[in-house]
């Protein structure tokens, strides 16, 4: 049954956040192109909502982490480049300027890394960094076992450990 009231609600409640971790992934352009996308296919998909299944923040993410999957070429040749050019961060708040100086320095060494992973890896990695999803939620937006996204979580930062020899910049992964 359709609620014309559901997606306006879950645009209110999740926009935002969802649009920084967009931005963060993809940029402004992209985030917004895709924002959008996720909330046309909720409002054109949510007779397939289940709430029993996933909360709503998960099955939002689900679905915006599958639009990104389009932009993956052009992502990972973004991440390539971010290793060779620090990166420009995309939350101005105050209480993010504090821990600038200390990001900077992790960016460039992580960004080569975080590129080089499989997309699989990538999407649970981000989607707990950048957009702070539980194991639950990142489970439930990438339709997949809670235990799939914990090994895949192990896997990652044993790999980003392996792959960074500055020990201030692990002391971030962990």
């Amino acid at each position: 049954m359709s609620n014309p009231n559901l997606v306006a609600e879950l645009f209110d409640t999740h926009a935002a956040e969802l649009y920084r971790y967009l931005a963060r992934r993809a940029g402004h352009t992209v985030a917004e192109e895709v924002l959008s996308q996720t909330f046309l296919v909720a409002v054109e998909q949510q007779h397939r909502y289940d709430p029993n299944r996933a909360s709503a923040r998960a099955w939002l993410y689900g679905i915006a982490v599958n639009l990104l999957r389009h932009h993956y070429r052009s992502e990972t040749r973004k991440w390539q480049a971010y290793a060779r050019y620090p990166l420009e961060l995309v939350d101005d708040t105050a209480d993010v300027a504090t821990s600038r100086a200390d990001a900077t320095a992790a960016q460039r060494s992580l960004a080569r890394p975080i590129a080089e992973l499989n997309e699989a890896d990538r999407d649970v990695l981000l989607l707990y960094a950048w957009a702070d999803l539980s194991y639950a939620e990142i489970a439930a937006a990438l339709h997949i076992p809670v235990g799939t996204v914990r090994s895949r979580l192990h896997r990652v930062r044993t790999q980003l450990r392996v792959a960074l020899s500055d020990d201030s910049v692990q002391e971030t992964v962990s």
